[in-house]
């Protein structure tokens, strides 16, 4: 360990940000870097355990205790070197994970935990400066053929991989730039487009070959997969959840995605060829509680609204662990997040009953109503009634519906392949085999799994590659996230 009493010495200590006056005023990224005595300062806080959670908690399996020490020194080339040999994009999950690795950090029972997703993120940034990141094209070719379809972190994920050994990867992206959710589904304020071109510039430079414009199962015909020798699935889940309440037909009611994925294309100069979905000047009703519904709470204040709400049919969670929330489990707490920092009043235990419109086919209001919620014996919810006499209506111009995904789009590509379904709507194929009920097809991220976190898109897409890999080569080099490394 880097500091055997730093864990002691030194309190957890973010990186500071811009106000809240100045970041609102463009989608510029806002959390500044730790000076080298701060970063030096975090890193110390690293306990070395015994048996550390962490590695656990992350679903890389990042091992974090080794890069935490390296920093401590000053071996940046060997923090770089740890990090990397688990996670082929830490540059994004150092931005945008939730970082269940630190509700894992066994210093978190009774202290703040190591921050260790900026510790990830600072790794990073200086490994591209000192000029560690390099493209590392492999010379020596399989001759084997392997499309990728969507470009997300699991696509991403896979394509890096399958490069690393030597086969030829075609990255298939329906819209017009690579990167999937990263690129249209979170905001420039929390994940800057150009981190993102650096990634995919680097990756171009080892051979994989990204076509984008190019939906298959439309535009693309399904039958063109038949020239590579295997093919991964990485489409995500796509499928928004509706609220089909009364009124919802009218104009001002959106789900989420269509918001933030056209305020990523103006800030990308790409072109919007839909109407315009606008926050400025309205008020706005954001619904559903996660991380997507707290991006449309930054870019709707970014757009100028006139008020931000926020409801969630859930009781409002606890600040701390309880009972039902043991560590080294992930706890489901009450998140406050930067977008809520800059603006928005929230309430839990509300259940919307219609949309309400101003007789010309426009949202001019929302009827809501109480919810009052029973719990089990941990302090879980289990079911809710309505209060009485709570029901009323709020003004609302506009409503984001951010309730979460159901599963991927099922027309097109899925239909063609004729790949089985689980029950809940996702491609099948066991975890850590990732092979579907169709030959040479695969499936990773949450295509397969649901909606989940990118860190775990990542994680699977590199899994689902050693098993493509596999598939072709009959064993694979590339490494498992439980195996043990060295970094002699």
């Amino acid at each position: 360990m880097g500091k055997p009493t730093g864990f002691k010495e030194f309190e957890r200590v973010l990186p500071k940000k811009d106000t809240v006056e100045k970041r609102k005023k463009n989608y510029k990224e806002f959390v500044q870097a730790y000076s080298d005595e701060e970063l030096n300062h975090q890193a110390a806080r690293c306990m070395n355990c015994g048996i550390p959670f962490c590695h656990s908690g992350c679903p890389l399996g990042n091992v974090i205790p080794e890069f935490n020490d390296a920093v401590y020194d000053g071996r940046w080339e060997e923090a770089y070197r740890i990090l990397v040999s688990t996670n082929n994009f830490p540059e994004f999950t150092g931005r945008i994970c939730p970082a269940p690795c630190e509700s894992a950090c066994v210093l978190g029972i009774n202290k703040p935990p190591v921050a260790i997703e900026e510790i990830e993120k600072h790794i990073i940034e200086i490994a591209f400066k000192k000029e560690f990141v390099k493209a590392r094209p492999m010379h020596l070719k399989t001759g084997k053929r392997v499309a990728v379809i969507g470009s997300g972190p699991a696509g991403l994920a896979a394509a890096a991989q399958l490069t690393k050994v030597g086969h030829e990867v075609t990255v298939y992206e329906r819209d017009d730039k690579p990167g999937g959710l990263l690129r249209y589904g979170i905001p420039d304020f929390k994940l800057d487009k150009w981190v993102i071109d650096r990634r995919i510039k680097l990756m171009e430079e080892e051979g994989v070959v990204f076509r984008c414009n190019a939906e298959v199962g439309r535009n693309v015909p399904a039958s063109e997969l038949q020239d590579y020798d295997a093919v991964v699935l990485a489409g995500g889940s796509t499928i928004p959840r509706d609220l089909p309440i009364p009124g919802r037909e009218l104009n001002g009611a959106h789900f989420a995605m269509e918001f933030l994925k056209q305020q990523n294309k103006r800030v990308g100069e790409s072109p919007v060829d839909e109407a315009d979905i606008l926050a400025t000047g309205k008020n706005v009703l954001v619904i559903g509680g996660g991380d997507t519904g707290s991006d449309c709470v930054g870019t709707s204040n970014r757009h100028g609204a006139k008020t931000v709400t926020q409801f969630e049919l859930m009781p409002q969670p606890p600040r701390e662990r309880t009972d039902a929330m043991p560590w080294p489990n992930y706890p489901m707490l009450l998140k406050t997040t930067t977008s809520h920092e800059e603006g928005c009043e929230r309430f839990w235990g509300i259940a919307t009953k219609e949309f309400v419109g101003d007789g010309h086919g426009n949202l001019k209001g929302v009827r809501i109503v109480d919810l009052a919620w029973e719990q089990d014996a941990l302090g879980r919810p289990v079911r809710f009634k309505e209060v009485a006499e709570s029901a009323r209506e709020i003004p609302c111009e506009l409503v984001l519906l951010a309730m979460g995904f159901l599963h991927p789009q099922h027309e097109g590509l899925l239909q063609q392949l004729g790949v089985e379904l689980d029950e809940r709507g996702n491609v099948r194929a066991q975890e850590g085999v990732y092979q579907t009920s169709a030959d040479r097809i695969f499936v990773a991220g949450d295509m397969r799994r649901g909606q989940s976190l990118v860190v775990w898109a990542i994680s699977e897409g590199r899994e689902c590659a050693r098993k493509v890999d596999e598939y072709l080569m009959g064993y694979s080099e590339l490494e498992s996230k439980d195996a043990v490394f060295s970094y002699a």
